[in-house]
Formats: structure tokens, sequence, C-alpha cells
């Protein structure tokens, strides 16, 4: 660990806390480093108290990965407008929203649909291997993203060989039309977030929670309040969302995240988080 960055006093960060929330599936824990792959880079980080310590990538790409910049303690005022939020992020206190490039959040949330992080984890992993570029940092290696180009190339099969199961056709559908529009995510950036979630739901296998997720981590949309399972039992529990029988449908869903947006306001999407992490 060559680099150090020194965290802002009045600005907390909790790198556990960030890492092991869900919203990334590329990192993992050993001891007390975290070491991830991101934007074609293996880099690695350890936090002790204000101080980090990092290798793989600058200054300015880990302040622009892990948030750095935000002001944290000014949206905790906006956004922390009751009790239960309020206990959440006391409990998570310093985890940011990344800012995950967009085409590799769009992947991981296409595979992230109906299953759990090992198997999401497997899925980026197998097709990272099958169509990124090998990555060599030291002693380590990885491998980059795939490139929608190079996953364009590949068949319904070959990416389905990588545990994708039904969601191969989509990721093939999805990464041809990414690769034919390079300006996609800047013209996706340049909308309002309800015109921007209309698109992202034109893409194969995006329906609302993962246009939102893309939406949240991927384009800094923070009034996106993505909603499954665990939101939707949170806010009927804590918040009294009306509550409807079976799986989560269309109407339920937009009166969760609707009803999140009102309440949380502009950093709806933060509280969400911070709920979401607090779940246990």
């Amino acid at each position: 660990m060559r680099s150090v960055y020194i965290l802002e006093k009045d600005q907390p960060f909790s790198l556990d806390a960030t890492l092991s929330c869900g919203q990334v599936f590329r990192w993992e824990k050993t001891g007390s480093l975290w070491t991830g792959v991101s934007d074609g880079k293996l880099i690695r980080v350890r936090q002790s108290g204000r101080k980090l310590e990092y290798s793989g990538c600058d200054e300015n790409y880990l302040e622009h990965l892990f948030h750095l910049d935000f002001d944290l303690e000014a949206a905790f005022g906006s956004f922390c407008v009751d009790d239960h939020i309020s206990e959440a992020v006391e409990r998570n206190r310093g985890l940011r929203i990344m800012r995950q490039d967009p085409w590799e959040c769009l992947l991981s949330y296409i595979c992230a649909q109906n299953t759990g992080i090992p198997n999401i984890r497997r899925m980026l992993e197998k097709m990272s291997a099958m169509s990124g570029e090998r990555i060599i940092s030291g002693e380590a290696g990885g491998y980059a993203f795939p490139a929608a180009e190079n996953l364009s190339r590949c068949c319904d099969s070959d990416v389905k060989v990588c545990s994708t199961g039904y969601r191969s056709g989509y990721i093939c559908r999805t990464s041809a039309i990414v690769a034919e529009d390079p300006g996609w995510s800047e013209s996706i950036r340049s909308l309002t977030y309800p015109e921007a979630r209309k698109v992202l739901m034109k893409f194969p296998g995006v329906g609302r929670k993962v246009a939102d997720c893309v939406l949240l981590f991927g384009f800094q949309f923070y009034e996106a309040f993505p909603v499954d399972v665990w939101i939707r039992r949170i806010m009927n529990d804590l918040y009294g969302t009306r509550r409807s029988e079976g799986p989560l449908q269309v109407a339920e869903y937009d009166r969760i995240a609707d009803f999140g947006r009102e309440h949380f306001g502009r950093y709806a999407g933060y509280a969400q988080e911070y709920l979401f992490a607090g779940r246990q």
C-alpha cells in the first residue's frame, strides 16, 4: 500500500459499510484489506480512522469512486426526517453511494435479478474472465469488466456458460444495443429522472427495480428509490405503506417509491440505502 488519502474531519466515511451494503459485487475483504476491480483497475484499499491506504488508482479516482467529494453531512440534514432513518444512519454512518461505471452497473443489475450476491459475483467473474482484459497488479491479477463490444460478439450459449441462466438473452441483446451507441450513457445523464427511467426500461431485462438501481448507483439520480422485498417490508413496517398480498406488483412498487421520494426528498436513494443496510 503506497498511497494515503486523509479524510476530511467533518465528512464521515465507512469503507466497510460502503462495500458490504450490496451496491457493488466485485469487492472482497481479506483481513482489513478490500480488493476490487473498477474501471479496468485492480484496487486495494484499507481504512484506519481518517486514513485510507490504497493502491491501483490515483487519488482523483479514489475520491470519485467512493464519492468522497460529496457533502454527506448536508445530505443527512436533508433526508434524516424521522427517528427510523436517523437510527439507520447512526448504525451505518459513513456509508456512501459509490459512483459506478454506468455500463458495469447496468450489466451487474441485470444479473442481480432474482438471486443472491454469491451468484451475481459468479456471473460477473465468469463473464469478465471470458471477455474482459487481464489485469496484473504486483503479484495479484484479475479481469477487467467486459466491454459491451466484447460481450456483443458472444452468442447466447457463450454467455449462458457463465451461469447467467435466463438472463443470457437480456445480456446479449443489451450488450449489442450499448455497443452500437457509444453515447448512450451521456444521453441518459442529460435527462430528468422520469425520462431516464423510461429510456432504461427499454433495454432488455430492465424493469423498474433494475432501472432505479442503475440510475442511483451508475448515474447519481439520488431521487431513485429501488424497492425489493426488503425495502417493501421495511416501508410497510416502519412507515405504514399499504401492503398487498403476494409478489411485489407495479402499483405497489410505484406507491412505495413515490412515498420514499416525497418523504425523504432529493436524497431518497441515500435514505433507501441506509434503511436497507440497517435491515438486520
